[in-house]
């Protein structure tokens, strides 16, 4: 009997050692990370069937994969990721967030995945539209907390209407209550095949170095290194060529 009791405390002993083990290397290999996104910036950040996708999505998804990151998206608006990282209720942005001097205030960049440039847009029946001086004093289009509303703001007595969303701005277009919209040249593509009405008229620079993925200030610089050197690796490797395609952004 203390034979089989004692046969049993050992097995018991060294299958908690093995669980214990692997808690433990889970520990120490796995890092979780809150990652912010607005969904709704297609092709870099959007829902098909409810689901996340986008070229920031499997871009991140990639790089966690090679460096064993447990990735928990957390949705929100695009002006109110940078308010929860402060909060500390996501650990990082991934959603088409340009680096600007501005924000670096604030957060601290990746090195650029991508650049891009300011698309305006207009009524293909508005003849009155030609250049970004023909904006001033009118009715602009904008999503919120981005560097196409700054744009905006910058045109002489334009009217700037915000929102958190671009179809709404689509639709006021649309219906003639604004008369121009200013958004990402690449966000613009997808809104533009799918309304032939509307037309470019205008581009420029978005003035900054270029979409990244952003961290609190001064924290986590260890798995910010991680992600630039895993961008380098990622355009070097093939991988990069391939979303670009895949979301037409060549």
């Amino acid at each position: 009997m203390k034979k089989i009791f004692k046969f049993l405390t050992l097995a018991f002993i060294a299958l908690l050692t093995i669980a214990c083990g692997n808690d433990s290397n889970k520990g120490s290999t796995v890092t979780n990370l809150k990652v912010g996104i607005a969904p709704n910036y297609k092709p870099f950040d959007y829902k098909i069937d409810s689901k996340l996708t986008g070229f920031d999505v499997d871009l991140v998804e990639e790089i966690a994969k090679k460096n064993n990151f447990k990735i928990t998206w957390v949705e929100a608006n695009f002006d109110g990721l940078i308010p929860a990282l402060k909060a500390e209720k996501i650990d990082m942005i991934a959603s088409g967030m340009s680096a600007t001097d501005e924000r670096r205030q604030n957060v601290d960049f990746t090195k650029p995945y991508f650049k891009s440039k300011n698309l305006y847009i207009k009524l293909k029946a508005n003849d009155a539209l030609n250049s970004k001086n023909d904006l001033e004093g009118k009715k602009i289009g904008v999503m919120l907390g981005t560097l196409q509303e700054d744009a905006a703001k910058k045109i002489k007595d334009a009217e700037i209407q915000s929102n958190k969303d671009l179809n709404i701005a689509i639709l006021a277009l649309k219906n003639n209550k604004i008369d121009a919209i200013v958004m990402d040249q690449d966000v613009a593509k997808g809104f533009l095949a799918e309304n032939p009405e509307l037309i470019t008229f205008y581009q420029e620079d978005d003035d900054s170095e270029g979409f990244s993925f952003a961290f609190d200030k001064n924290k986590h610089k260890e798995i910010l290194s991680q992600f630039n050197k895993s961008i380098d690796e990622l355009k070097a490797g093939g991988f990069y060529k391939k979303l670009l395609e895949k979301y037409g952004l060549e």
